[in-house]
């Protein structure tokens, strides 16, 4: 054989191989993704039914058949899960600020594997670890939003650390070399040259952990409870929230079944968009914290 039949044979086959793995690769990812297109079409299909006005400004107080909304289930989830961002990104932040600036020596290892663990824990242990600190503090069968939120931060503190960890590691060495060597203390350098460097994948990764907790039912069901009426007191009384929402209305169900299911899949569609609203707001706010000469390119 000659050299130019070799190449050719080996060319053909490159091409042949390429084009089988491609083929593959094509029919795995319609496989993977028919099941995510199926879920949207089937929240979306069902959720328009009610859909309206009356479902973003009426909640369930007094409602045992058609109408009714959830306002308050909605206003629940954005002040628990607000709580649950301002306790977990100070402390998430911070660990991981420790973690690549100071920390020497076993204890960062010992963080770090005490975060993977944390990562892997179910949201019911969570949600019990929440509801003990409520008996010791307030006692047996009290339910308030606050230890929703405390439960919702454990679960969000350890994306909060990994997520920070890394990208505070992207940043560049030669920046703190060239911050030190203009005389900057160390802190200097960390607030006004690291943080802002890694800010953009700082906020992509809160972001993420907020879609992580906002859609947990078994914790906020154990602590936060459930109510048909408003309630906007974090620390007195149960408040809803849309995940339980959903759980009880799918559960619960009056007489017109078919009004309870129609309320269950618009919650499940505004669950959905929630989600949808901040991937792209943390796009927006990561686009325009990011450096100056990234945003150039």
């Amino acid at each position: 054989m000659s050299t130019t039949d070799f190449v050719y044979t080996v060319g053909t086959r490159r091409k042949v191989v390429n084009t089988i793995a491609a083929v593959a690769i094509t029919a795995f990812f319609a496989i993977a993704i028919v099941p995510l297109v199926s879920l949207l079409w089937t929240v979306i299909s069902r959720g328009v039914a009610r859909f309206d006005t009356t479902f973003f400004t009426y909640s369930m107080r007094g409602v045992v058949g058609d109408g009714g909304g959830a306002i308050h289930a909605i206003t629940g989830t954005a002040l628990i899960t607000l709580a649950a961002v301002v306790i977990s990104v100070p402390i998430g932040l911070g660990t991981a600020v420790y973690l690549t600036e100071y920390g020497r020596g076993p204890i960062p290892q010992l963080i770090r594997f005490l975060t993977d663990v944390m990562t892997g824990i179910p949201s019911i242990v969570a949600g019990l670890f929440a509801y003990a600190l409520i008996v010791i503090f307030v006692g047996p069968g009290a339910r308030a939003g606050v230890a929703g939120a405390i439960a919702l931060s454990l679960l969000m503190i350890p994306v909060v650390i990994k997520s920070s960890e890394e990208m505070l590691r992207l940043v560049p060495e030669d920046l703190r070399e060239a911050s030190i060597a203009l005389g900057a203390p160390k802190y200097k350098t960390v607030t006004s040259i690291v943080l802002p460097t890694a800010m953009s994948g700082i906020v992509a990764g809160v972001m993420l952990g907020v879609c992580r907790i906002i859609g947990e039912t078994a914790p906020l069901l154990l602590v936060a409870g459930f109510t048909d009426s408003m309630n906007r007191n974090l620390f007195e009384g149960r408040m809803a929230t849309l995940p339980v929402y959903i759980y009880s209305q799918w559960q619960n169900k009056g007489a017109n079944q078919a009004a309870y299911d129609n309320r269950a899949w618009t919650a499940a569609l505004v669950l959905i968009l929630l989600v949808l609203i901040f991937n792209i707001a943390s796009r927006v706010v990561a686009h325009y914290l990011s450096p100056k000469t990234s945003q150039s390119h």
